[in-house]
């Protein structure tokens, strides 16, 4: 075996600089100063005998190499995170530090109302919490930027393990007045697909309400521009469209103060399961469940109660 190997603290420095793009934002990520970033990878190219990054005043561009070093040394910093999870997982479950992703679509309207029963449960857990994007989350997965994610499936999200929590089922959002004479449930052939409203790319309940319509042309006219369901109501709102709301966000007062009206979508797959996921494989399956289990009853003492079928 070959004396000098390269250190995880360099590999660290690789990967964030590849991740951040910047050696600022690197190093801040890092907690270290940029010189001392700088310095690592200078070392880091110095022991492997190879230029790894490209350095200019504008762009931080990867040689080939350095794009390959880079990913090999993220899948060692992850299996050297998961030696550390696998004896913690052997002492206290779910104690210190634990980093779980959610998106936007279920961090602000079920978080509230769960946080406190993971406290109670827990107290030594110290959680910290990255909102993203569905296809922002699974990559911090895999990436090992994030221990779990809160996700709505089914969604890709490569390899993973998973325990559900809860439905909760999709609804119809109308314009104020324009719901008139509908049934109490919405059909998909009630839909009109100019005038669907969904949420960007990279947002999995855009992904949801396609596939509980099951109409291609829905997919091939419906416009697909808002950032946020609040985004998505304001335009509902001011009659650009309708839309398609979970139920967790209705419960939460999404439609508060507004004139907007939101019938049950009735529809084979109409209702997207929430859960929480994590890598396949981790040594920290057990305390995930754990999680899960808590996160499951404080939804349900929240009225999030619905099980999975």
């Amino acid at each position: 075996m070959s004396t000098y190997l390269p250190t995880l603290k360099q590999l660290q420095y690789l990967v964030a600089l590849r991740n951040y793009g910047h050696f600022g934002r690197a190093a801040d990520a890092c907690y270290v100063t940029q010189s001392t970033l700088s310095a690592g990878l200078r070392e880091l190219e110095s022991l492997l005998g190879v230029m790894l990054v490209e350095r200019t005043r504008r762009v931080v561009r990867f040689t080939t190499l350095g794009e390959r070093v880079a990913d090999k040394g993220q899948r060692v910093l992850r299996e050297a995170e998961e030696l550390a999870a696998l004896a913690k997982a052997g002492g206290k479950p779910l104690s210190g530090e634990l980093r779980m992703g959610v998106i936007p679509t279920i961090a602000p309207f079920l978080l509230p109302r769960v946080l406190a029963r993971l406290r109670e449960d827990w107290p030594d857990l110290k959680l910290y919490l990255r909102e993203e994007t569905s296809g922002a989350a699974c990559e911090s997965l895999h990436r090992g930027q994030v221990d779990c994610v809160l996700l709505a499936l089914p969604y890709a999200c490569g390899d993973f393990d998973h325990a559900e929590l809860f439905l909760d089922p999709l609804y119809v959002a109308f314009p104020p007045g324009s719901a008139k004479g509908l049934p109490a449930t919405i059909t998909p052939d009630l839909i009109e697909p100019s005038q669907l409203l969904l949420l960007e790319d990279g947002h999995c309940l855009k992904e949801h309400a396609l596939g509980a319509c099951n109409r291609p042309e829905l997919r091939a006219e419906a416009s697909m521009m808002g950032t946020s369901l609040h985004t998505l109501v304001q335009m509902v709102e001011n009659g650009l469209g309708v839309t398609m709301l979970p139920h967790m966000a209705l419960q939460a007062g999404l439609l508060d103060h507004t004139r907007v009206v939101a019938r049950p979508l009735d529809a084979k797959n109409a209702a997207r399961r929430i859960s929480l996921v994590w890598r396949a494989g981790s040594p920290r399956e057990k305390e995930f469940q754990l999680l899960a289990d808590a996160l499951r009853r404080g939804a349900g003492e929240s009225g999030d109660d619905r099980k999975a079928a």
